[in-house]
């Protein structure tokens, strides 16, 4: 049930009775702000690329510094390429374990050897070991692939990742307002 904060006044000083609606607090801190141009974006229109012919007016991206030669984008692809490896030697143990025991035990034991962290690192140590180990490489190539195409839920992800965001900078923001304000309080 979302109630609407109730505000008391106090030597003529607003202070929040319920603590957790910050929101109306931030929000009256933000209207001192002026407004920005263009309302419509959270950033500024920077050039795409540092050699892009595009104008401040054209570009609709924000430009990252520091990231070198690979995008934000290319980094979280990187990541998620890697965790797809992680799912998919997660997915093939868990298959093996009921009906191969043995190969089970064979990655596990390659597991503990070598790390996840480089899908493709650990998947070309993993052919290479023996032809065993190839057959189970092979497998975990043809599982990374169908879970990234077929079993990835990218709009669930995409939504999550909006939420998360959404909601951990809200309660950060709240979270520093409750702070500040009892120290304030504390002070009068």
């Amino acid at each position: 049930m979302h109630r609407t904060p109730t505000l008391s006044t106090k030597a003529n000083q607003p202070f929040l009775v319920d603590g957790d609606r910050a929101d109306l607090i931030i929000r009256q801190a933000l209207s001192f702000f002026p407004p920005r141009p263009n309302r419509g974006r959270a950033y500024p229109s920077w050039p795409c690329k540092k050699n892009s012919q595009c104008s401040r007016i054209q570009c609709q991206k924000m430009y990252v510094p520091g990231f070198g030669e690979a995008s934000p984008e290319a980094k979280a692809a990187k990541n998620l390429h890697n965790f797809f490896t992680y799912t998919a030697v997660k997915i093939v143990a868990a298959q093996l374990e009921s009906y191969n025991p043995e190969a089970y035990e064979e990655l596990m034991e390659f597991l503990g050897r070598h790390s996840l962290n480089d899908g493709d690192k650990f998947c070309g140590s993993l052919m290479r070991e023996s032809s065993r180990h190839k057959n189970l490489a092979l497998r975990i190539l043809e599982v990374r692939s169908a879970y990234c195409k077929d079993d990835f839920e990218w709009d669930n992800m995409k939504r999550l990742a909006f939420k998360m965001v959404d909601d951990s900078n809200k309660r950060l923001m709240r979270d520093y307002v409750i702070e500040t304000s009892h120290v304030e309080e504390g002070e009068k």
